[in-house]
Parts: C-alpha cells; sequence; structure tokens
C-alpha cells in the first residue's frame, strides 16, 4: 500500500481524480453526410464523470456550426432521461430521393431529398430506450426522439432539454410572440420563451432553428442555455403526457449562404411531414379572399360582385355573424348578428346561393369559445349551409392539449369537406402536406396590426420560413399612406405567401354603410387593381432575387407561364438591379411595372409602365423609403 509523503503527492492525487471525473471523455463518433457532402452531423457519448450523454455537432467543410450539444428529458417524476447513456446498436446510413407534388403550394414539385440514420441507446439508470432519427438535407438537418419500449406504458415529461450551442455568440431576429416584433439580439441574451422559427445571422451565413410535424406535443419554444454562452435550449409550453413509445416533433437546423436560400429552402418542413392523407382534394381551393365588414345582407352582395368581377374566389364573414364572439353565450349554430357591430338585417342562406349562382365561396369566422363547445355540431351543419371553409379565431395554443385540439379540428373539417384559416397565435410546421385543408393561418403581425415596412420584410425570413401567413393585407385603409406605400401593397401579395391570401382587409365596395356614412375606406376604381385581379395565391416555381433581413426583399413567382415579381423596402431609399435571367432565355415577355410615384394625383399614387423584356434584362428599382414595386410579366405576343 503506497503512502503520501509529501502536500505535493496529495495535490497530485487530487488533479489526477479531477481529470478522470470531470473532463469529458468522447466515445467513437458516427458521422451522417448530407447528398451534396457539405454538411455532416456527427454524434457521440460524451462521458463527465458519471453522466453519459449525446453530443451532436452540425459541421460544413469551412466551420463548426452547432457546437457539442446534448438531448436529454426529465421526467415528471425529477429523472432524467439521457444522462446515463449506453448505445446499443447503429443502423446504416441510407439515401431517400422521390419528388412528390403538393396539392398547392410555392412550388408545383417538391424534392425530398436526404440522407438517414438512427442511432439507438439505452439509459441505464431510467431504464428507457432512447433512439435518435436523423435525416441530412443539403439545406439542413432534422431529428426526434423516441422514448420508451413499444409497450403502450405512460410517460409524463416535465421538460425536454434539446441544446443548439453555437460556434460563436452569433445574433439572432427574436420575438417572444407569435404576432410580436422582432429585434436582433446576441444569442447570449436572447432571454426566454422565444419564438420559432429562429433565424441567425452567422457572417456570411444565415440559420433557422424550429420543429417540423408537431401534431400532439407541446409547442418548443426556445430559451438561452443555462449559463448563458452562445446556445439555446428547447423550452416546452406545457408537460408531456403519452404512452411509449413517445416520439418528438422534429427538430431542425437549416443552413444557407444567404436569407433568400433560407427561404428557398423551407420545403423542409413540408418534407419532415405524412404525406397528404386526404384521399379527394378536389375540394380544396386556394383563391383571394375579400372580408364583408359590415355584416348586411348589402354589404354581402357587393363584396361577391366585387369578387366576381375581380377574380377573387371567396367572401369571408369575420366575427359578429352569429352574436358577440366574446360571449359565450352566442351560439355559432345561428345567424345572429351582433348588434354592437351591424344592425343587419344579414340573410346568410340567401347570401350563400347568391354566391353560389357566381362561384363564389362563403367563409364564416367562429371564435374558440363557440368551437370548443359547438364543433361537432356547426361542421356538418357548415357543410349543409353551403359554406366553403371556417375560419378558427383565438385559438389556444403552446400547451399539448391544446395542439392536439387543434389538428383534431382540422382533421374533422377535412371530414366535411371544410377549409380551415387558424388565427391569432397558432404557427405552422408543416401539417398542410398532411392536411392540406389548412389553407393559412396567422402567427404573424399582420396588416392589422401596423407593422413597420422593416418588420414585415424581418418576417418573410423569420415566421414565413415556417409556412403560409395570413398577412391581411390593407389598400385603402389610411395606415397604408401613414406607414408604407400602394406600390408595397401590391408587391406584398407576391412576397407574402399564403394560399387563401386576405386583401382589402379594412375595405369595403359599398359606397356607404348603414348608418349612411360615407366610408373612408371604401375601393374605389384604379388602374393598378388590375395587380390584385391577375395575381395567384399559390405558385408553380418561386425565387427569391434579394434579401437583406429588415432591409429588402424581391421575390418572383411563377404561375403557368407568367411571373410576378415583388420588392419591399424598408425604411432607407434604395435602388436595386433585378436580372430577369429566371425567364425563359428563347422567349420575350411583357412587363407591367407599378411603381410609387408622388407626384401623381389620386390617392394612391401608384404608377404603370410597360416594356418587353427578355431573360437578359435587368430592371432597375428605384424605391422609396417604405415603399415597394410590382411586376406582372406575360409571355409577349
Amino acid at each position: 500500500m503506497s503512502h503520501f509523503t509529501n502536500a505535493q503527492d496529495s495535490l497530485r492525487l487530487t488533479a489526477m481524480l479531477l481529470t478522470l471525473f470531470l473532463i469529458p471523455a468522447i466515445s467513437s463518433a458516427e458521422t451522417l453526410t448530407s447528398p451534396d457532402g457539405q454538411l455532416k452531423f456527427q454524434i457521440k457519448l460524451r462521458q463527465a464523470g458519471p453522466k453519459s450523454q449525446l453530443a451532436y455537432q452540425v459541421t460544413t467543410p469551412e466551420e463548426t456550426i452547432v457546437a457539442d450539444s446534448t438531448i436529454s428529458f426529465v421526467r415528471k417524476d425529477g429523472v432524467v432521461i439521457g444522462d446515463h447513456l449506453e448505445q446499443i446498436s447503429v443502423d446504416p446510413a441510407s439515401s431517400h430521393d422521390s419528388t412528390w407534388n403538393p396539392v398547392y403550394g410555392e412550388r408545383s414539385s417538391i424534392r425530398d431529398h436526404y440522407r438517414t440514420q438512427t442511432f439507438r441507446y439505452r439509459d441505464t439508470e431510467a431504464n428507457c430506450p432512447v433512439v435518435l432519427e436523423v435525416r441530412c438535407y443539403d439545406s439542413g438537418v432534422a431529428f426526434r426522439t423516441t422514448l420508451g419500449d413499444a409497450n403502450g406504458e405512460s410517460l409524463a415529461l416535465a421538460r425536454e432539454q434539446t441544446e443548439f450551442r453555437f460556434a460563436k455568440d452569433y445574433p439572432a431576429w427574436r420575438t417572444t410572440s407569435a404576432q410580436g416584433t422582432y429585434d436582433k439580439v446576441p444569442l447570449s441574451q436572447l432571454g426566454k420563451n422565444v419564438e420559432r422559427p429562429l433565424t441567425i445571422e452567422a457572417g456570411k451565413q444565415v440559420f433557422a432553428i424550429g420543429e417540423a410535424q408537431l401534431v400532439d406535443y407541446a409547442v418548443m419554444r426556445l430559451q438561452t442555455v443555462a449559463g448563458g454562452g452562445s446556445g439555446v435550449v428547447s423550452q416546452l409550453q406545457s408537460e408531456i403526457v403519452g404512452t411509449t413509445p413517445l416520439t418528438t416533433p422534429w427538430r431542425f437546423v437549416m443552413v444557407a449562404d444567404t436569407p433568400g436560400q433560407l427561404l428557398e429552402a423551407n420545403d423542409l418542413l413540408l418534407n419532415l411531414n405524412e404525406p397528404c392523407a386526404i384521399a379527394d382534394t378536389s375540394w380544396i381551393k386556394p383563391g383571394k379572399v375579400i372580408r364583408e365588414i359590415s355584416l348586411t345582407t348589402d354589404g354581402a352582395k357587393a363584396c361577391i360582385d366585387f369578387a366576381a368581377k375581380n377574380n377573387f374566389q371567396y367572401v369571408e364573414f369575420d366575427a359578429g355573424w352569429y352574436g358577440h364572439e366574446y360571449d359565450d353565450a352566442s351560439d355559432a349554430t345561428t345567424v345572429t348578428v351582433d348588434a354592437k357591430r351591424s344592425a343587419g338585417p344579414l340573410d346568410l342562406p340567401g347570401v350563400i346561393e347568391y354566391a353560389r349562382q357566381r362561384d363564389i365561396g362563403i367563409l364564416v369566422y367562429v371564435n374558440r369559445r363557440a368551437l370548443e363547445k359547438q364543433l361537432d355540431e356547426i361542421l356538418p351543419l357548415y357543410k349543409k349551409w353551403g359554406i366553403a371553409g371556417v375560419k378558427y379565431g383565438f385559438v389556444q395554443t403552446g400547451s399539448q392539449k391544446w395542439t392536439a385540439w387543434l389538428h383534431e379540428a382540422i382533421r374533422k373539417a377535412a371530414d366535411h369537406q371544410l377549409m380551415v384559416d387558424v388565427h391569432d397565435e397558432y404557427r405552422p410546421t408543416g401539417y398542410s402536406r398532411t392536411y392540406p385543408n389548412l389553407m393559412t393561418q396567422e402567427g404573424v403581425r399582420g396588416d392589422e396590426a401596423t407593422p413597420s415596412a422593416s418588420l414585415a420584410i424581418t418576417t418573410i425570413f423569420t415566421r414565413n420560413l415556417a409556412g403560409a401567413a395570413d398577412h391581411t393585407i390593407c389598400y385603402y385603409d389610411p395606415r397604408v399612406r401613414a406607414n408604407w406605400s400602394h406600390a408595397h401593397q401590391l408587391a406584398k401579395a407576391v412576397c407574402t405567401y399564403s394560399p387563401w391570401q386576405f386583401m382589402y382587409w379594412y375595405d369595403t365596395p359599398l359606397s356607404s354603410l348603414q348608418d349612411g356614412k360615407t366610408t373612408r375606406n371604401r375601393i374605389i376604381d384604379s388602374p393598378e387593381l388590375t395587380f390584385f385581379s391577375e395575381v395567384p395565391t399559390v405558385w408553380d416555381d418561386t425565387r427569391v432575387l434579394n434579401g437583406v433581413i429588415g432591409e429588402s426583399v424581391v421575390t418572383a413567382r411563377r404561375s403557368g407561364e407568367r411571373w410576378f415579381i415583388g420588392a419591399m423596402n424598408g425604411d432607407q431609399p434604395r435602388t436595386l438591379n433585378v436580372p430577369l435571367d429566371f425567364l425563359d432565355s428563347d422567349r420575350k415577355y411583357e412587363a407591367t411595372i407599378y411603381r410609387d410615384d408622388p407626384s401623381l394625383d389620386g390617392p394612391t399614387k401608384v404608377r404603370i409602365d410597360r416594356q418587353i423584356v427578355d431573360s437578359n434584362t435587368v430592371l432597375e428599382m428605384e424605391l422609396r423609403p417604405n415603399g415597394g414595386e410590382a411586376v406582372s410579366l406575360f409571355p409577349a405576343k
């Protein structure tokens, strides 16, 4: 038996023990690469003292994107799953490459190309299998975790602790509300309750963190990792209760050289969801929507006539048609106009028939109070009435309970061939691939909340990564002149994707409202409104031609042989040169250009120019502060 002869020997032994228990020991790592070989997902077991945890990295040949980050879970009883792992097996890596056609979208054809691998572990102290499934795309990586055996035992999770630790303290665009404003802060100062997707500026690259295929699980928000630093960790909005095997939604990290490339790759979320579950989708029809604001039969017929004349497809009745939306006594099976909003009368059955004869669909709003009580009653009733879709208002979000309820409500609507627009705090995670009757959703600070031009552009590269956003585009309301421009609003119909695109949010074709007062928001004939009539809401191809978050965006989208371009500018004057090299090289196009021109008479001050262009043309856009430009490109006759 050895004996220490002096204090120095004792210190050496102490240092040796600290080294043994505190410095992580790394097992051999497994690496999965993207199809192009540029993106790598590396996973290993990291041992630090008694702990043996998963640690993953995401790298490119040039740099580490995500540094060592762990994945663990805390059960409701306090036991941690993921701190004492042993590896059971690793499935061989495999490749997947397919192309599918969505019912509608930003593209008519989507490629799903990735390499995948599954890693199997067991937590020896929690006695729980842990399976990590990974997909590596050229545009990012995604992974999801399955806990427990296939024995149907109950499992309750208090927390999920999925980390995303970055190599540097990069700035990120933060909002803590689905309809909130954004600010740009370092990751170390992100704080708590941050919305996803989270867009991060990383030198010459841009990243995004988010989740996909959220169906029956709590919403994941994000917070700075404990102790600060340049990382974030998942923050669930409620505990999770389920049975084993229990699988999380996909967690992803997208990587691109530019914000525009990031947006062009947002099909990643759809690819991470299940294929369409609706056999017959012929009744699912995108289109432009005008909201009827008077809640009267006369107003409804005026909107229907306007829609039919101007290539709109829907008229929507918003809050108040069945009573006060916040009154639990209001009955959504009746047409009972809220007297505080309108004196009526509203003959809804007559209006639905009037619309049907003109091939216009009718949509109705129902507040969550009525939805939660009457959903199973109103859905078959609305189908019988001839209603085309329902706007779910002020739905509860965040918790597992209400997440599951909402997606079941979307499925139930599909059973009755009803389309859905989910409003207020809900942000999508790709479920419209599986149930494409989910046409659009809010979860965005749209025009009704008067976002600055800079915020609207920021939104395109943050919130819109998740999918369609119902931006409630305004046109004649005074807030347009005060905050944006009319050409900016025309461009917004291209730049902000929504299969149901609501336009003229506060406007009406009525010459006066029922009290005899002329409305300040009357839709008047103006030549540039041809653009709203012509522009589609879904597309065969999408290109982001220019994008600087918060400053400017130029988007080109194709429907058939026609292209449409939207340019939105922030608060500084800017000149952009926009090459048209995406056009067919063997044909010419007639370009109709809608520009801001303050020298013009009239309320909208939009100048219309026309010229013949081809794939060699470079458009010069001189954009005013908070202004914009819209262009339609039709093959020349």
